[in-house]
């Protein structure tokens, strides 16, 4: 893999690499997207994502939010696994959108793109989804960061947005630098839901919090392996490691 192009967009600098078969957006060193013209899974943080959005009282969700989207990573997974759902995205870059529409087959998964700063557009939404997925981060010079603490209007408007029997998924980055920020989020959510969940896998610097009224268990999960031709796909799958915040 090779860096082909460098981008400036409004809100972060992006480097794109690229090989025959493979996409990514990097941004701060970090993989910000990911492409491959054959496989689905990473063993990274879209996997959790994706897994994620399957743990809600419903066997497969009808409808999913998901607040930053870049190159659609996670959303190519639910694509795959659940082709009926309804998948909807909020993002404030459209330069990268349009990357991900060139180089990530973006267009193809059908997604409703809403262009716009996702904190706005939580507070005036009067929509429900069966999965909200909130991975809002911005880019700094050497790291991403969350752009807004925890308060009470914004757990409420996600909360809102949670269609019964739904679940939230919070994406966090973890590692020196983040534990604040991953303590905290762990306890916000177990006071304000019945059941959190820790999804994380070996390979991935990320933890996704999934809560709600009831969370499946990693068995939910199980199924969902057969759905992936490639064995390498069906082994990160099957690593993912689900578990319960007290």
């Amino acid at each position: 893999m090779r860096r082909t192009q460098t981008v400036h967009t409004r809100h972060q600098s992006l480097e794109i690499w690229q090989s025959q078969w493979a996409t990514e957006f990097r941004v701060a060193g970090a993989v910000h997207a990911s492409f491959h013209r054959r496989r689905f899974l990473t063993g990274l943080a879209w996997d959790l994502i994706a897994a994620g959005a399957l743990l809600g009282a419903k066997d497969q969700p009808r409808s999913v939010l998901m607040l930053g989207l870049a190159g659609g990573t996670a959303f190519r997974v639910l694509r795959h696994l659940v082709p009926d759902c309804r998948l909807t995205a909020i993002d404030i870059d459209p330069e990268i959108i349009g990357l991900a529409r060139e180089h990530m087959d973006l267009e193809a998964l059908g997604i409703e793109v809403v262009i716009g700063d996702a904190y706005p557009w939580l507070a005036a939404n009067q929509r429900t989804f069966d999965v909200v997925i909130d991975d809002i981060y911005l880019a700094g010079k050497t790291d991403v960061f969350r752009p807004r603490a925890w308060d009470p209007a914004l757990l409420e408007q996600l909360r809102r947005a949670v269609a019964p029997g739904g679940v939230l998924a919070v994406n966090l980055v973890t590692g020196a630098g983040h534990r604040a920020m991953q303590s905290l989020t762990r306890r916000v959510l177990c006071d304000a839901f019945p059941v959190v969940r820790s999804l994380t896998s070996a390979a991935a610097m990320n933890e996704v919090l999934v809560a709600g009224a009831a969370v499946a268990t990693r068995r939910r999960l199980a199924p969902y392996a057969d759905a992936f031709a490639d064995w390498r796909d069906r082994d990160y799958w099957q690593r993912l490691e689900v578990r319960r915040i007290a």
